[in-house]
């Protein structure tokens, strides 16, 4: 009974080692190897990335050869109307910019020729309401600071107060510079100083019944407002006061001379009264040496004058729209 026993339990011991030999066998076949069932192991996996990547240039190169195809079916007159379409285009964001950005712009390189009434064209007078009418003309220059000058004359009228007597008439003239404010604004306010003609008045004593004209010269100081834009049209008020220093000082008695032209000596008989000074004018204390004045001009702005490559394209391509605009009534 212990013989058979022992004899079994040999066995089974054996056949367990043979069984654990088989399982921990490794597979060595290679993934390319076929079994004998057709069955064929299957091959690592790939990255999902690099399978992506792989399909985009796959896409990429089928579209680009595409539009070569479909640039090889162009011809000569499409890529030519392509070409031009978009030059058509650029010139149109061109010119955009420049009425958006530097056209706004409107005070510079500007020639602009003017007539007007008042204090600067070129002065006022006596009751605050004569004034003379002028022509004038102003440069703006790059940095919206204006040159201008101005000649004006003042007609021959009748006396409101004695219309037996007549009012000398006579001209008068100004210079100085203009600078303005808000230059992408159509309404532009400036400040302005000028020298030249800024008051009259008349004499009271008649000869042959003619009242003679008195005119000094003098500064001015000037608040502007304009209306300019990149059409041809320009309008201008203006406010200010002058300041005349011939007329600041009054005459002492006795003084043989003096450069204020609204006093003269008192004369009795044709002699002089004890070296004593009278008014010459209405006003007792002779004419004033500041005051209020005012003007207004109208005026015809020419375009800029030194105009860029930009805005010589902007302006051909406006004529060549009105030619075509007139060709095609």
């Amino acid at each position: 009974m212990t013989l058979g026993l022992s004899a079994f339990a040999s066995v089974s011991w054996a056949q367990d080692d043979d069984d654990d030999d088989y399982v921990s066998a490794p597979s060595v076949a290679s993934d390319d190897d076929e079994d004998d069932d057709g069955f064929v192991s299957a091959p690592p996996k790939a990255s999902k990335g690099k399978a992506a990547r792989a399909a985009a240039m796959d896409d990429d190169d089928e579209e680009g050869e595409d539009e070569e195809f479909a640039s090889g079916d162009l011809t000569v007159a499409q890529r030519k109307e392509q070409l031009e379409r978009k030059k058509f285009e650029e010139e149109q964001r061109q010119d955009e910019y420049a009425n958006s950005e530097r056209r706004r712009d409107w005070l510079r390189n500007r020639l602009i020729l003017q007539m007007g009434m008042g204090s600067r064209y070129a002065f006022m007078g006596e009751t605050g309401m004569g004034m003379s009418f002028g022509i004038g003309a102003e440069y703006v220059l790059p940095f919206h600071l204006a040159v201008f000058g101005s000649f004006g004359f003042l007609p021959k009228g009748t006396d409101t107060d004695f219309e037996e007597f007549e009012l000398e008439g006579g001209s008068g003239w100004k210079a100085g510079i203009n600078y303005y404010l808000f230059p992408k604004n159509p309404l532009h306010l400036g400040i302005s100083a000028s020298y030249g003609t800024v008051y009259f008045d008349h004499d009271i004593k008649p000869d042959n019944n003619v009242r003679a004209l008195i005119s000094v010269e003098g500064y001015q100081f000037d608040v502007l407002i304009a209306y300019m834009t990149n059409e041809w049209y320009y309008l201008q008020f203006s406010i200010g006061m002058y300041y005349a220093p011939k007329l600041a000082k009054k005459p002492a008695q006795w003084d043989e001379s003096t450069d204020n032209p609204s006093w003269g000596k008192r004369e009795v008989l044709g002699m002089w009264q004890n070296g004593q000074w009278d008014s010459k004018v209405v006003n007792q204390d002779g004419m004033n040496k500041t005051g209020i004045v005012f003007g207004i001009a109208i005026g015809y702005a020419l375009p800029e004058l030194f105009p860029d490559d930009t805005e010589k394209r902007r302006r051909e391509r406006e004529k060549a729209r009105a030619r075509s605009s007139a060709a095609g009534r």
